[in-house]
């Protein structure tokens, strides 16, 4: 894919013939309770391509993105705004560089609404060597990935931070499966957290996971109702763990369309100048 990408990246300008305008990408309007997640792995984007997804963001996310010192940092930044860009223009006529966003009270990013806007919500989540989109309509949603590494999140710490009862279930488990739940049950309380978008306001301790099977119960402190959410567990590498949790009053109506996100595709779409795209009635 890499070296797809350049060949056609040197087209035009050294043949002395224009490239092509790309083709109208294509817009699918999302079904009725479904989430659609999207990953891409930062180190597998070409170099290539990186100014083409940087040139997707707006001033303001790409002064911040200059921001970061280590390029690792940067990337994942960079990966993950345009993916999210890509994203909602995959389900609504808005060119990716079209779309605006505006901070809620806890600082979580929404669309800017408009009114010809759809009822589009989305929440993005970026670490190094993973990023990760969830788009739906309507519904609270929240997505969290972190790279599974053992130096960074220990019993002890989750046992100053974590529910009684999960850090019950974790110390009853081998060494060397602790590792692997502890980060499951910090991706799924992050996903719920972002979800509600009360941020740190909200303390870790105030709800608990269960892994097996996977459910939310809620302390005094934390009131909601464990009936109306569907939470979710992936592993699309290896190193990371990705979680999702999304408020519906039928939970197991939701449909998760979850795969990787094709880099040939969120760059065809990121070089689409500002318009509407075709529909498609898929």
């Amino acid at each position: 894919m890499a070296a797809e990408f350049a060949d056609g990246a040197r087209g035009g300008l050294e043949s002395g013939v224009p490239d092509p305008a790309p083709a109208p990408a294509a817009v699918t309007p999302l079904p009725p309770d479904t989430v659609s997640v999207r990953w891409l792995v930062p180190a597998q984007i070409p170099p290539d391509a990186w100014p083409v997804l940087t040139a997707c963001l707006d001033d303001g996310e790409r002064a911040r993105s200059a921001r970061f010192h280590f390029a690792a940092d940067r990337e994942a930044y960079i990966a993950a705004h345009a993916l999210t860009r890509g994203m909602l223009s995959a389900h609504a006529p808005r060119a990716p560089q079209a779309w605006r966003f505006a901070p809620t009270a806890h600082g979580r990013p929404e669309i800017a609404r408009a009114f010809d806007d759809p009822l589009l919500r989305f929440n993005l989540s970026h670490s190094r060597g993973l990023v990760a989109v969830a788009v739906t309509e309507r519904r609270d949603v929240g997505i969290d990935v972190e790279a599974v590494d053992p130096s960074r999140l220990s019993l002890d710490l989750a046992a100053a931070t974590f529910a009684p009862a999960e850090v019950a279930y974790v110390r009853g488990l081998s060494p060397a499966q602790r590792p692997e739940a502890l980060f499951a049950l910090w991706t799924l309380k992050e996903a719920y957290i972002k979800a509600v978008g009360q941020g740190l306001s909200l303390p870790l301790d105030s709800f608990a996971i269960a892994l097996a099977p996977l459910s939310i119960q809620f302390s005094d402190a934390c009131p909601d109702d464990p009936a109306i959410w569907r939470l979710e567990r992936l592993r699309p590498i290896r190193t990371h763990a990705l979680a999702l949790a999304v408020r519906h009053p039928q939970p197991a109506a939701v449909m998760v369309d979850a795969a990787a996100m094709p880099v040939a595709e969120l760059l065809a779409r990121c070089a689409q100048s500002e318009g509407p795209g075709r529909i498609s009635r898929r």
